[in-house]
């Protein structure tokens, strides 16, 4: 009997401000071989019987192996695995699902004797999911070619089998027994297709860790502290070395086993076990455990398991208890199922254990925790205990994902897996790179998408080695399945502001993410900081950036295309940033500032458009040219200040801006107005303006800073008084002033600090001193997005 641990997130509903969901999941069809004749020849009450005998037994295995039963067709069966959440297994799920279907059927005895067959198709690919109707009995939850692949499937299965597609079959390479078969034709599809044949489960084979440990000395070195104190002080210790899939932390574990061999000149004893994901039997890491105790390997016979248990146990027990305690552990080893033989046969097991540390320093090991029933944790917390009661030389430690949290009944270490550092990183590809026979010089394409993830790091490596494009490579499966998993552990707020952040794309704040999904201000900002608890995000100075590369298009690649139009359509509507140099406002002098620059960029004209300047131009009119807005077609890029001359080969347009000598007088006005003024005369400074579709800003590189009020403009270069903004205030109601052209104000030596002089629809660019820029953004006014939820 399969036991599967519930998780209380994936089967919890909630608030899903964003209401569909671009997500890869798998779907299973199940249909039963000639049910047209089975019909026709039994009674109708006969056939209404059978029918619920069939449907309660396939939505009972289809339940345990949290899938989502999308639809029955007549006798068929739709469902569904990774809907609403996944935890990166499921195509695992789904095959093993439909393994147990035909089992299950063949066990149950139906109306009359009769034997039903069944065929299952497993199709993976990608669906536009409705995350409110993803429960079981939603029609129309999921829209997308692979349930149609999966209905097709299922007829190639001979009946009592289980067919897979080939994503399917990759997901669960190394998971399940598979046997490929003839490339058959699809309907609508060219050319034929590959098929695979599920054959049952099998055990994953260890991982080889036979290349040098890159990085991670500062991981290793308190690791090895702690157990070397464990076993010295006679003192028992808990290590938790934690990290998201693909950090490296198995890579660690096999480096502590490999050199912690000795302690003061006596031999340490390792006990290893990884735990499977969805294991057939709840204590199979305790039974994992025993094996590696004792010497025995999977597929041993039982007069070889039974030699190898007395062998082991005779030192450590008396005569009299021997004969019971190797019937227990045999019991144990053959259906470690946790019932009362099972638990009988750990008790046994850790009172072995404990006699081994008595004798000889002993440290017990399990990967990935996480993935283990509770009886697990029972089993380490009761063996913990007992040997800090005897004062014994013994350690635990365990490997798990930073969301799983446990208690320990003792002295802990917790260990983080951060990523590796860049030059690591390189140091890493390079090494596979060369082992796979790739061109090394590929480092400098994949480095900036590994994210310091070893895992991350293999698995582009492997994509190449498969014939993937370098100069475009897609987003491995393996990565997307793990990081979706994370992803879906998150709440639907939570999710939502994750995508929006993706979306939005570089460094995001919450003003920006709040802007996108139509909240009130202020709304994201806890989400955001709980991302950053999580893992997911990290803060900077000037807003939040992804953890990894492979995260944020996860996180973009989720939303639907309607929905990241919104998102790109409010980024570019959202307000002008005055930027300002963060010294300005702090510095009292200044005497070396260079001068100020600005540039206007050249904006697409309209009808209207020069009919204003027309009028700007024409004798005795009382409109400057200064004061026609000029529209945008085009969103507005946010680049750095820093960045901008970079970026000048680039651009189409090059401005050549000489700074205009001014007397050299300038006064501050009082409070906290002030006349920006410019040194008698500056050497000529050229930047970029961007493509003409696109409107250069200033961009927040810096934490944001009150918005400060209007400042006089200084003198334009034509010598006539600029106009003042009027107050916030003065504006109309929903009124988003237009775009105008960015004008330079030369700064005045000595001046005693700058403050940002927006002017109507435009941009001020103040450079001081060398240096990010802050941004002060006026937020435009937006109503909310269709669909998406406007308060809490």
């Amino acid at each position: 009997m399969i036991t599967i641990v519930a998780d209380a997130q994936r089967t919890a509903g909630g608030h899903w401000p964003v209401p569909e969901e671009r997500r890869t999941v798998t779907v299973l069809f199940a249909d039963i071989v000639g049910s047209t004749a089975l019909v026709d020849r039994l009674d109708p009450e006969d056939v209404r019987a059978l029918q619920r005998a069939y449907f309660d037994t396939v939505a009972g295995v289809l339940h345990r192996w949290h899938g989502v039963v999308e639809k029955y067709v007549g006798d068929a069966v739709m469902a569904l695995f990774g809907a609403r959440h996944s935890d990166g297994f499921d195509a695992y799920r789904a095959v093993r699902a439909g393994l147990e279907i035909q089992a299950a059927l063949d066990r149950r005895p139906m109306v009359g004797g009769i034997g039903l067959r069944v065929r299952v198709g497993v199709a993976t690919g990608e669906v536009v999911v409705d995350l409110g109707s993803a429960v079981s009995g939603g029609h129309g939850v999921a829209s997308g070619a692979v349930i149609t692949t999966a209905a097709r499937l299922q007829e190639y299965a001979p009946p009592g089998a289980v067919a897979l597609c080939a994503a399917t079959a990759r997901a669960t390479a190394g998971l399940i027994a598979q046997r490929q078969l003839a490339p058959v034709p699809v309907a609508g599809r060219v050319p034929p297709g590959p098929v695979w044949h599920a054959v049952g489960p099998v055990r994953p084979s260890a991982d080889r860790h036979d290349g040098p440990l890159i990085g991670r000395r500062r991981e290793l070195a308190t690791a090895r502290d702690e157990l070397t104190r464990a076993v010295r002080e006679h003192n028992p210790r808990w290590v938790s070395l934690v990290g998201p899939t693909g950090s490296g932390r198995s890579r660690l574990l096999h480096e502590l086993t490999r050199s912690l061999t000795t302690v003061d000149g006596e031999a340490v004893r390792w006990c290893v076990a990884t735990c499977q994901p969805y294991p057939d039997q709840v204590l199979a890491p305790v039974a994992d455990l025993l094996r590696r105790l004792a010497g025995i390997r999977h597929g041993d016979g039982p007069a070889m398991v039974r030699d190898r248990l007395t062998a082991t146990l005779t030192p450590l027990l008396p005569p009299g208890r021997l004969a019971a305690a190797v019937s227990a552990l045999e019991r144990l080893l053959a259906t470690p199922d946790g019932s009362a033989a099972a638990l009988a046969g750990a008790a046994v097991c850790r009172d072995a254990l404990l006699r081994l540390a008595a004798r000889r320093p002993l440290i017990v090991a399990v990967d990935d925790l996480d993935r283990a029933a509770p009886a697990v944790s029972r089993f380490l917390h009761a063996l913990f205990t007992a040997a800090r009661a005897r004062a014994l030389p013994l350690a635990v430690v365990t490997l798990h994902q930073p969301h799983w949290v446990d208690t320990h009944p003792g002295p802990t270490r917790r260990v983080a897996v951060r990523p590796l550092a860049t030059v690591q990183s390189g140091r890493l590809l390079r090494l596979l790179l060369t082992r796979a026979g790739q061109p090394v010089a590929l480092v400098d394409r994949l480095l900036p998408l590994v994210g310091g993830r070893p895992g991350h790091a293999a698995a582009y490596v492997r994509s190449v080695v498969d014939g993937a494009d370098p100069a475009a490579l897609p987003l491995p499966d393996e990565v997307r399945r793990a990081v979706g998993a994370e992803v879906d552990r998150l709440d639907g707020e939570g999710r939502a502001v994750l995508m929006a952040a993706g979306a939005l794309g570089g460094l995001v704040t919450d003003a920006a993410v709040d802007r996108g999904l139509g909240w009130t201000p202020g709304r994201s900002g806890p989400a955001l900081r709980a991302l950053v608890a999580a893992g997911l995000l990290i803060p900077r100075r000037a807003g939040y950036a992804f953890a990894t590369p492979a995260l944020r298009r996860v996180a973009a690649e989720r939303l639907p295309r309607a929905l990241r139009a919104v998102f790109a359509h409010r980024s570019a509507d959202g307000a002008p940033l005055d930027a300002i140099h963060p010294d300005a406002v702090e510095r009292t002098s200044a005497p070396d500032r260079p001068a100020a620059v600005s540039v206007d960029v050249p904006a697409p004209r309209t009808d209207a458009t020069a009919s204003a300047a027309h009028r700007a131009d024409a004798p005795g009119s009382n409109v400057r040219r200064a004061d026609v807005a000029r529209p945008v077609t085009a969103a507005a890029e946010v680049v750095p200040l820093d960045a901008a001359r970079s970026r000048t080969r680039h651009l189409d347009t090059v401005a050549a801006i000489p700074a205009v000598a001014r007397p050299a007088a300038s006064t501050h006005q009082a409070g906290p107005r002030r006349r920006l003024g410019a040194p008698a005369a500056a050497p000529p400074t050229r930047i970029g303006a961007s493509t003409p579709v696109r409107r250069l800003r200033a961009a927040a590189s810096a934490g944001d800073v009150p918005p400060a009020r209007p400042a006089t403009l200084a003198p334009a270069r034509t010598g006539r008084p600029a106009a003042p903004t009027p107050p916030a205030g003065d504006r109309g109601p929903g009124v988003d002033p237009q775009p105008a052209p960015v004008r330079a104000v030369p700064a005045a030596p000595g001046s005693s600090g700058l403050r940002p002089t927006p002017r109507r629809g435009g941009l001020t660019v103040v450079r001081g001193a060398p240096g990010p820029a802050r941004a002060v953004p006026r937020p435009p006014v937006l109503g909310p997005l269709d669909g998406l939820a406007t308060s809490a």
